[in-house]
């Protein structure tokens, strides 16, 4: 950490809070319903932005520290899309309004940065005190990546979360949405709203998560400063994709093998790496190369799916005219 002048460090930090003040108080004010145009919009300018770090890594730090951000974003960009399918049916398990899902994500992610710069904290602590520990981390990740290549397409239940049980024990809760707001007085008494209880387990998701993300990228670099900008930039463009996930489901037919593939991989890297070092430009080709081909899969997938129903629906027609 002493590497980076602490400047920096609480350069960078003011000026993400900039950005999230920005987008609560100036862009998203007012509460509304998120467009895809408008998602797209705000993921274009939350990429050019880490594309613009990237390039300043570069120019400052060097061409192995700018690959490091660069193969760390990336990872972390990718195991994201799941915590993103994860919101989804968050969402439509409590019928949240659509205009009310921005307030939430955004207090999301704040939380979620929050739990990855403890988690991040840690893990580099954790490292350098014991090395050993990279071996742990490396077979939890080849043991996730498991998991979820041989995961069934399970209904997920966000109402047996354990944080949300705990909070409906002690916390009296309205029966309706009031507008944007997560506690609201009622006779006399703080109650709190069903968006503070949807909050809630969008948090504990976020937990969940970091517990994979942060050791992924533990395996590409060491370096704190790479680890957490490449993790902020990563999850500042979550709400975006978010929006734009949910109008393209099809394409992401086989992400848990995708992202399985990635954990492993990763996993495998850390195992080996006192034995063999996998060049980070390297592992940057694989995790794209993963990516690219768990896309065109699915896409290919979605289109010959499409053509069965056109010929399935075409031959009902012809059945119906000649009877």
């Amino acid at each position: 950490m002493m590497d980076i002048p602490i400047w920096v460090w609480i350069g960078f930090t003011a000026f993400v809070l900039v950005l999230l003040c920005l987008d609560l108080t100036v862009f998203h004010r007012k509460a509304h319903v998120v467009r895809v145009r408008e998602a797209a919009i705000w993921y274009v300018v939350w990429v050019s932005l880490a594309a613009l770090f990237y390039v300043g890594v570069l120019l400052f730090l060097g061409v192995d520290k700018s690959t490091e951000f660069l193969t760390g974003y990336v990872i972390e960009l990718s195991l994201s899309v799941d915590n993103v399918f994860v919101w989804l049916i968050i969402f439509s398990y409590f019928s949240v309004p659509l205009q009310y899902q921005h307030r939430v994500l955004f207090l999301g992610i704040v939380g979620a940065i929050v739990m990855r710069g403890l988690f991040i904290i840690t893990g580099v602590a954790l490292l350098n005190m014991f090395a050993w520990i990279i071996f742990v981390f490396g077979g939890f990740l080849i043991f996730t990546g498991i998991k979820l290549a041989v995961r069934k397409d399970e209904e997920v239940n966000p109402e047996r979360n354990p944080i949300l049980r705990l909070a409906k024990r002690f916390l009296p809760v309205t029966e309706d949405y009031e507008g944007q707001h997560f506690i609201v007085r009622r006779c006399g008494k703080w109650m709190a709203t069903p968006l503070l209880m949807v909050l809630l387990v969008v948090e504990a998701t976020d937990l969940i998560f970091a517990v994979d993300s942060v050791p992924a990228i533990l395996s590409i670099t060491r370096d704190p400063f790479i680890v957490w900008t490449s993790n902020v930039f990563a999850i500042l463009g979550l709400r975006a994709l978010f929006f734009l996930v949910s109008g393209a489901l099809q394409y992401f037919r086989y992400l848990n093998q995708g992202l399985a593939l990635v954990l492993c991989f990763v996993g495998v890297k850390m195992v080996i790496s006192d034995f063999y070092h996998i060049p980070t430009l390297m592992s940057l080709g694989v995790v794209v190369g993963i990516l690219a081909m768990t896309m065109l899969i699915s896409y290919l997938a979605s289109l010959r799916e499409a053509r069965t129903q056109r010929l399935e629906s075409s031959g009902n027609r012809l059945e119906g005219s000649e009877s």
